[in-house]
Order: structure tokens, then sequence, then C-alpha cells
């Protein structure tokens, strides 16, 4: 069924699409891209889930060979109702991720029940050392604990991790960015007693700066916060 799988995803190829993705996603080689726009291959994601069959074969054929099979393997776990096969799914899945593009559109529906279920694993993907499971398990807590569940915990666990991986440290000023926008009395201080990085404080602040989300006053101290060393 896998191999059905990849030489339909042949059919649905666009080569002037794969000539635009190849420079954004710079960790995959050019020649294990297909071309397959986002929405054709959620589409596709969204008709093998409700036919149901051959879908375990092709998730556990991994590692798979091209960059869209890693995307629709992405897309059907997100697509996953039942939370314990939805994260045992995503945990067989993560070692396996080897961009950004993949890492952060695998995203979920069922975990928006289960936030709590979820922070044993996040606390174990942030301690991976692995470059996308990091960056993953920074992105679900931005997505889900910065609103009602937030808690100031979850900043400092974040502020903790220390790379030299490009992937991680944009995760982190993302995630920053994003709770100065949502919980900002409580992020400004990781940015004034400078608890991150040298690029990434940086980071977080242009970021930030470029939000609508942020005020113009708020804007106008981050700017008096950037730093040289």
């Amino acid at each position: 069924m896998d191999n059905l799988i990849t030489t339909h995803l042949f059919s649905l190829q666009d080569e002037s699409y794969r000539d635009f993705v190849a420079p954004i996603v710079p960790t995959v080689a050019k020649e294990k891209i297909i071309g397959i726009r986002t929405p054709v291959l959620r589409k596709y994601a969204k008709e093998l889930c409700r036919a149901e069959t051959g879908i375990d074969d092709f998730l556990s054929e991994v590692p798979h060979d091209y960059f869209e099979e890693n995307q629709l393997h992405a897309f059907i776990i997100s697509e996953q109702k039942d939370f314990s096969r939805c994260i045992a799914e995503v945990e067989a899945f993560l070692p396996f991720v080897d961009n950004w593009a993949t890492s952060d559109q695998m995203i979920p529906k069922v975990f928006k029940k289960h936030r709590h279920s979820l922070l044993p694993y996040i606390e174990k993907w942030l301690s991976s050392g692995k470059t996308y499971t990091v960056r993953y398990a920074i992105g679900v807590l931005m997505q889900h604990f910065l609103g009602d569940d937030f808690e100031v915990q979850y900043l400092e666990k974040v502020a903790a991790v220390r790379s030299d991986e490009y992937y991680v440290n944009m995760m982190i000023a993302w995630y920053f960015a994003s709770a100065l926008a949502k919980q900002f009395p409580y992020a400004i201080p990781f940015l004034e007693q400078r608890c991150l990085s040298l690029w990434t404080h940086n980071k977080t602040i242009q970021k930030a700066i470029e939000s609508r989300r942020i005020s113009d006053e708020q804007k106008q101290y981050l700017r008096t916060l950037k730093r040289k060393e």
C-alpha cells in the first residue's frame, strides 16, 4: 500500500512548486522533494484516514524517502481522534522528522482535549537533544499552554533550552514572541534578566516588534532591551 501511496503522490506533482519549496526546507535534498501543495496533501491525508486501509503500513515504513511522504505522515497523525493512538504515533515518528515544516505542521486536533496528558511527553521531548523533537515540544507548548493553561514554569523550561541549532533557537524566539503577545507581564522578565542566548534574545525582540498583537508602547520598551553582547 505504501508504494501505491508514493505513486499517487507523484501523480500530484507540481515541479514548479518543488522549485519553490526546496530553498525553504534546506535540510531536505531537492531530489527528495516531489513538489505537492500543502492543501492537496492535507486532502489526501483525510481521504486515506476515511478509507482506513493501508495507513498502518505506511506509518510503519519509516524513514520515508520523500519530503511529501513525511508531510503526509504528519497530516495523517494530525487527523487521529484517539489520543493514546495519536501520541504513540507521534512518538514513533518524531525521531524521523528531518525538517521544520514537518515538525511544525504535525498538529493533532485531539491534543486540545488532552492538554495536560501532553506534559510528560513535552518534558521528555525537550530533553531529547534531537533538533526537531525539541522544536516540536516548544511548538506544542506555544500552541496549547500560552492561554488558559499557562504557567510561568513553561517559560522557564523553554528558556533553559540551549542549542547550537538554528531551527531550535528560532522556535524559542517564536515561542517567547508569542508569550510576549499573550502573557507580557510574565514573559518580559526573561528578556530583562537576559535568560536567553544573545541571538535568541534579539530574534525574540525582532519577532515581537513585527507582531500586531503587541502594543506600540510595549514595542518601544522592547527596543530598549536589544543586546550587543
